[in-house]
């Protein structure tokens, strides 16, 4: 009855169906990879974005190779920011709107250097390509306290004077005449003491898993569907190929001479006679 499964068109249906259902299974499995990046984002996030800061000295070794669960953390730091060394980087948006990041290293009482992103700056309305104002720093010795971050890869684009394409701290560093970590930054969580103007701070990075595990599930369901549907489609047709056969047994059997095999229809119930029958029922009974 199945046989024409085996058959070259569906042998090749049931290989599309595979295929489809393979790439499906890939992309679900993409979609659940992602899931779990983003459950580790917040779970660093969760963990170490609002603690309690801990001293530089503690945690110093960071700004050379960041941990990647470290980031997030905030560190406490003493020292001055070097205003020559402020710099701003590219093409930073910020709630969809095109802006700046302000970075300026940090000179700490330890005479080791750093950096420090102030946060960020819309872009400017007087000079093509360059913001309009760029809040100076605090002088003098301030406490900063900055959240980790790894440090950006360089990209091949160029800067005007005074800007960077990328938080890329080894170019940075080679425009610096002291040198500086280079594996993390800070990202700005507060100083003291503290000035205005300020650049925009950053807001805290979403805690939100988002739609992985759906897409992945409806990718899955995919997969599946496709066999169901090739069920489906052979189910008819070994359907359609017995009532080929049993209209051709009929056609031979009326060739030679005989009666084709009567379908038998499905009994009907029997139909409750109606106030008129009855009545005649009665009228015959009685001889009329």
């Amino acid at each position: 009855m199945y046989r024409f499964l085996f058959s070259s068109k569906w042998l090749g249906y049931f290989v599309l169906a595979v295929i489809f259902a393979t790439a499906c299974v890939f992309l679900g499995r993409w979609q659940m990879d992602r899931r779990a990046e983003t459950l580790a984002e917040i779970n660093r996030v969760v963990s170490n974005y609002s603690a309690t800061p801990i001293p530089y000295a503690e945690i110093k070794d960071q700004f050379n190779a960041l941990d990647p669960e470290r980031e997030w953390t905030q560190v406490q730091l003493r020292g001055t920011y070097d205003i020559d060394g402020q710099r701003v980087v590219r093409n930073r948006p910020l709630n969809g709107q095109p802006g700046y990041d302000v970075v300026v290293p940090f000179r700490l009482t330890t005479g080791e250097a750093v950096v420090i992103d102030r946060g960020w700056l819309p872009i400017g309305n007087n000079t093509p390509g360059r913001p309009d104002v760029v809040p100076a720093p605090p002088t003098g010795e301030v406490t900063v306290i900055a959240r980790l971050k790894p440090a950006e890869p360089k990209l091949d684009r160029g800067a005007v004077d005074g800007q960077l394409a990328s938080i890329d701290l080894a170019s940075f560093a080679s425009e610096l005449r002291y040198p500086i970590a280079t594996g993390a930054y800070g990202q700005l969580a507060g100083e003291d003491p503290a000035v205005q103007p300020m650049p925009t701070p950053f807001p805290k990075p979403a805690t939100e898993e988002g739609t992985h595990l759906s897409y992945s599930l409806q990718w899955f369901a995919f997969g599946v569907l496709m066999f169901i549907g090739f069920g489906y489609a052979a189910r008819q047709q070994a359907r359609n190929a017995a009532i080929d056969a049993e209209d051709e047994e009929d056609e031979q059997i009326i060739a030679a001479g005989g009666s084709p095999k009567r379908r038998v229809p499905a009994p009907r119930k029997n139909k409750r006679p109606t106030s008129e029958e009855e009545e005649d029922a009665i009228l015959d009974a009685q001889g009329y």
